[in-house]
This record gives structure tokens, C-alpha cells and sequence, in this order.
């Protein structure tokens, strides 16, 4: 019935924070026309958690080593805004994007729902 799901990131820089997705994350991505690039994202799953506050949505690039994600990322010169934390079901961080914009990553000690690459 689905064939995928599109996700939209609202940046107050989109130009700076496409070049950023593009060339220092390294997403594959088509040109929709005139510079609007979108991103083939790796494989992915969603859930639905509680809250008593008022709903929103989340996005989290999630990896199968954070640490070594991160020193990556940090050789490219990216900044960690937020260090790792032990979450428990995972290790959560973030890093800054040229807008400003935190992008939450983390490392899941949970079960997943989606498939590895083959």
C-alpha cells in the first residue's frame, strides 16, 4: 500500500544545511529541480510514544557505532552539540548543522524494526 515515507526538515539556512546533508553527511540525494534536493535516507522505522504535552514529531539518524560516528563527523569538522548520553535503550547525541539546527543521532540498544543493507 506504501512505497516509502517522506521526511521534511524546516531549516531557517536550507541551502547551507542541503550542502551539509550532501557533502559532509554524504547522503545520496536526486535534484527535484532548482536546487531542491531531496535525500535517500537508510533504511528506517517510526514509532508512537505517549505524551501528556502536545504532539509533535521527532527525527534521529540512527547508527551502529556512535562513537566512531561521531569522530568521524568531528574530523569533518562538525560540531557535537549535544556529547553521548546513556539512555538506556540507547546512546543519544546530536551535532550542529550550518543553520543552527541540532540533528539528533543515536545508537539503539533496542530491537529494530527495519532491515540492514544487504
Amino acid at each position: 500500500m506504501f512505497s516509502g515515507a517522506h521526511v521534511i526538515l524546516y531549516s531557517r539556512d536550507a541551502d547551507a544545511d542541503r550542502t551539509f546533508i550532501k557533502d559532509v553527511l554524504g547522503f545520496p540525494h536526486v535534484d527535484a529541480g532548482r536546487g531542491w534536493l531531496i535525500f535517500e535516507l537508510p533504511p528506517a522505522e517510526f514509532a508512537v510514544h505517549p505524551t501528556s504535552e502536545a504532539p509533535k514529531a521527532e527525527f534521529y539518524l540512527m547508527c551502529d557505532d556512535l562513537e566512531r560516528t561521531l569522530a568521524g563527523l568531528t574530523e569533518r569538522g562538525v560540531e557535537i552539540s549535544q556529547p553521548p548520553t546513556d539512555q538506556g535503550w540507547g546512546v543519544l547525541a546530536a551535532v550542529r548543522m550550518p543553520s543552527g539546527a541540532e540533528l539528533p543521532l543515536y545508537e539503539p540498544r533496542h530491537p529494530v524494526a527495519h532491515r540492514p543493507p544487504s
